[in-house]
């Protein structure tokens, strides 16, 4: 919306401040400026100039002539001209030698077509009143010789350029803008809708409204008389232009004129095009209709049309029909104005990717009262200015609409802002946006039908139950009739708003909001966050991949036809038919997506990721059951849905490939291998505060001498390892890759709560080291496992520092090498005591896994 400074100060008394002061003011108020454009400060030395004679020059290939033009000075100034819309004793504007024009474009005396040229006769264009203009400007008669022309005609002034959301309508016009400034510098607000329409004298055109959710409001009132070929004055034009529109004739430009002042957009009909009575309905199959620019439409059912009895005249609200066009014998006009559906409006106007002034005005919501108001001032324009004679009768078209009433406590915008307002001021914010307000009797809210302050309330439901939740006993409440000017005042949130930003947002303290009681991260979501940092801190990225699986990747992973993981759900609609599965593992889109880095030259890769996997249960139905909106499901019939639901756990996932300790100037690396996989699944695992127990187990898509099955107790909560020879081939991979796949939701219930921290012993620590002999095919975690127990409450820790195999240990034999440490809570233990403790743990480990103490 672009606003001319000189029209804006018509409506509100502005003290001496600039147009950047007023913007400031405006952007404080909510309104975003786009920039601030100034016109005609530049000009200079342009004066009213009379012609007293003209001399047309022969010989040129276009009309060239020399006149004789007075200036007010001792006599008369030659200037060559190559326009002909002007004659001898016109008033013209005049560039003298010196004279500066818009663009910096100067003027000087020079010899031109043979004749001496000094100074120049000026056109709308030249003085930056429009883009374009077909001759020079002619001045009305008796415009005094002379006489600064920037200053008579008011060419100065400067344009604020705003962007108007989708929430402030009201801000698309002068009237919008000027209340905003008015409010903003607290002068003087002057409504250009207080005008007086003369009392109806009967109906005007015959008009009636079909379809009362397209349209609720239509006014009709006729000019007769009028002379289609008056010019539009050289103020409105300049306004016009000014303001982001082109002058294209006198009556256009007054329904343009009004609907930038007013808001309300209006259109013109000729009435002599006109048959039968005007309707306002929706469009019947079929239908078409050529618009003013040309283009035959096929309208839509929910089109809203303007009709008589030829069909549509108008698409409503978005632009007139070609048919019922002005033209120049125009004689009698039907001006309308109407209150259209906002949300039919901004369908229409999208269903025909046709966006017009008058669409953007009504999808953001018009003044429901403008239409008797805006008519009649268009009315008064047309007879003022075209000579025609205004028709004692009004059309009036109407269906009632209840008006919006809102009940808000009197403090709620301060508790909204955490700052004070008080009573007064509330009150006087609201009412400086147009709110009529009352005090409400009760303490509580009213629900939607009652009365709120005497005045019935029929609201927004929605609006009512806010209220009613707002509202405590003793509660200061406050009745509210928002203005037909802000359809989109609708509950107290909204009112709190209006208040918060006419006090101004700077204002706000910076204050933190309270935590309500019991929010902040449940425990699940606490562990899922504890175990992405641990994974990254022990060295892997993080990805989020698509959870999608194609049967390609069952096969891929080796798993067999009765693996429960082939069960998936089927997506209705792919994004992909290569992957139309819900992923029931996280392994494939890890794998994909350490192939991608590999083939980008980052061999050296450690991905994780945490994400849900679905899985179906065998009876589920294919498909889940359509309930219909008409009321609530039944038990049976929320329950059939829920068995048509696949389980969704929560899942973790990793993969390594490449060195896991880089190499470099300290020395060789170390490459990732399956070991480092069951190290993943430890950390994830100790951040739920569970041991995992490692076991050999054979699961694809692991190598089946390299695979760990991982157990918290007696539940099985994932697998790691290194992965098949045949996976590894099917998907491209590195060499040995690794992986691991862990179930969060399964260790959730086995964690010990929030985190004790541990008492510690001031006394020393006492370390005894066992080297034990055991089968090559013996699990460590069993020996080790036997170990804790058989060292009892003294162990502090256990280690594994070496493992060996060769001749010293045996064939088909290995030696594990433990670091023991023992510690009392409250004395220093003796040798006897932790040599005692060794010794029953090296007999428990010999019980159950056959161990001997290496050299025994």
């Amino acid at each position: 919306m672009k606003v001319p400074l000189s029209w804006l100060r018509e409506y509100v008394d502005l003290p001496a401040v600039t147009a950047h002061e007023i913007a400031e003011k405006l952007t404080a108020a909510g309104l975003k400026l786009e920039s601030v454009i100034s016109y005609g400060h530049d000009i200079k030395n342009v004066v009213v100039g009379e012609v007293l004679s003209i001399e047309t020059l022969e010989g040129f290939k276009k009309p060239i002539r020399h006149c004789q033009v007075e200036v007010g000075e001792a006599a008369p100034r030659e200037i060559v001209c190559g326009a002909t819309n002007f004659e001898a004793g016109d008033r013209v504007p005049v560039a003298l030698p010196g004279a500066v024009l818009p663009g910096g474009f100067e003027i000087a005396s020079r010899k031109t077509y043979g004749r001496l040229s000094d100074g120049m006769i000026c056109s709308e264009a030249e003085l930056g009143v429009a883009d374009s203009s077909p001759g020079i400007l002619v001045l009305p008669a008796g415009t005094p010789i002379g006489a600064d022309v920037v200053e008579l005609l008011g060419l100065r002034d400067d344009v604020i350029e705003l962007e108007i959301t989708p929430d402030i309508g009201y801000a698309l016009s002068i009237r919008g803008v000027a209340r905003e400034a008015a409010t903003a510098f607290d002068s003087a607000f002057i409504d250009p809708s207080d005008v007086s329409p003369p009392a109806p004298a009967g109906p005007s055109y015959p008009a009636s409204i079909a379809d009362p959710s397209a349209c609720d409001r239509f006014v009709l009132r006729e000019v007769r008389g009028f002379d289609p070929s008056a010019p539009s004055p050289l103020w409105m034009r300049a306004r016009l232009a000014r303001a982001g529109m082109r002058p294209v004739s006198l009556a256009v430009d007054v329904t343009n004129y009004v609907m930038l002042e007013l808001g309300q957009p209006l259109h013109a009909f000729d009435a002599a095009k006109l048959t039968g009575e005007i309707v306002v309905r929706r469009a019947e199959p079929g239908e078409t209709l050529e618009t003013l620019d040309h283009v035959v439409r096929k309208l839509h059912p929910d089109d809203i049309l303007i009709t008589d009895g030829s069909g549509a005249i108008s698409m409503a609200g978005t632009m007139g029909g070609l048919h019922t066009e002005i033209s120049d014998a125009s004689a009698d006009i039907v001006i309308e104005a109407a209150h259209f559906s906002a949300s039919g409006t901004a369908r229409m106007s999208r269903r025909h990717n046709l966006v017009s002034e008058a669409s953007k005005r009504f999808e953001r919501g018009v003044d429901r009262e403008l239409p008797l108001y805006a008519s009649w001032r268009a009315a008064r324009l047309l007879a003022e200015l075209g000579g025609g004679t205004i028709q004692p009768g009004v059309t009036h078209a109407e269906v009632e609409v209840a008006p919006v009433h809102i009940a808000i406590p009197s403090d709620y915008p301060g508790r909204v802002a955490g700052t004070a307002y008080d009573r007064e001021t509330v009150i006087r914010r609201l009412e400086q946006v147009g709110c009529a307000v009352e005090a409400a009797t009760g303490a509580t809210a009213p629900a939607t039908g009652g009365t709120v302050a005497g005045t019935a309330a029929t609201g927004d439901p929605a609006s009512a139950g806010i209220a009613a939740r707002l509202a405590v006993t003793g509660d200061d409440m406050l009745a509210v009739t928002p203005p037909s000017w802000r359809p989109d005042l609708t509950d107290p949130n909204d009112l709190a708003e209006e208040v918060i930003r006419l006090e101004g947002y700077e204002n706000l303290p910076s204050i933190l909001p309270a935590a309500p009681a019991g929010a902040g991260l449940s425990e699940s979501q606490r562990l899922r966050r504890r175990v992405g940092r641990a994974l990254a801190a022990a060295g892997y990225v993080e990805i989020l991949a698509y959870p999608f699986n194609g049967e390609r990747d069952f096969d891929n992973l080796q798993l067999p036809a009765s693996d429960a993981r082939r069960l998936a759900v089927r997506l209705a609609n792919p994004l992909s038919e290569d992957e139309p599965l819900m992923r029931t593992t996280l392994l494939p889109g890890l794998l994909k997506t350490l192939v991608r880095n590999v083939g980008r030259g980052f061999g050296d890769v450690a991905l994780f990721e945490a994400g849900l996997v679905y899985r179906p249960s065998s009876d589920a139905p294919a498909v889940a059951p359509v309930l219909g909106v008409d009321r609530r499901p039944s038990p049976e019939e929320l329950a059939s849905i829920e068995s048509a639901l696949p389980a969704q756990p929560l899942r973790v996932g990793a993969v390594l490939a490449g060195e896991f300790e880089p190499s470099g100037w300290w020395g060789r690396g170390r490459a990732a291998g399956w070991a480092d996989a069951v190290e993943a699944a430890r950390v994830v695992a100790a951040e739920a505060g569970v041991t995992l127990d490692v076991r050999a187990d054979r699961h694809e898509p692991w190598h089946p001498g390299r695979c760990a099955a991982l157990y918290a107790g007696d539940v099985l909560v994932g697998h790691a390892g290194e992965l098949h020879p045949r996976v590894v081939e099917a998907y491209g991979l590195p060499p040995r890759t690794c992986a691991m796949e862990l179930e969060l939701t399964r260790l959730e219930p086995l964690t010990a709560g929030p985190p004790q921290a541990p008492a510690i012993s001031a006394y020393p620590v006492a370390g005894q080291d066992v080297a034990l002999i055991v089968d090559a095919a013996t699990p460590v975690a069993t020996v080790e496992a036997a170990l804790r127990e058989g060292a009892g409450p003294l162990l502090e820790s256990i280690r594994l520092f070496d493992v060996y195999t060769g001749a010293q240990a045996g064939e088909g034999k290995k030696s594990l090498a433990y670091s023991l440490r023992f510690r009392a809570p409250d004395r220093t233990l003796t040798v006897e005591e932790t040599t005692a403790a060794r010794d029953a743990a090296v007999a428990l480990a010999g019980e159950r896994a056959g161990a001997r103490l290496r050299g025994v």
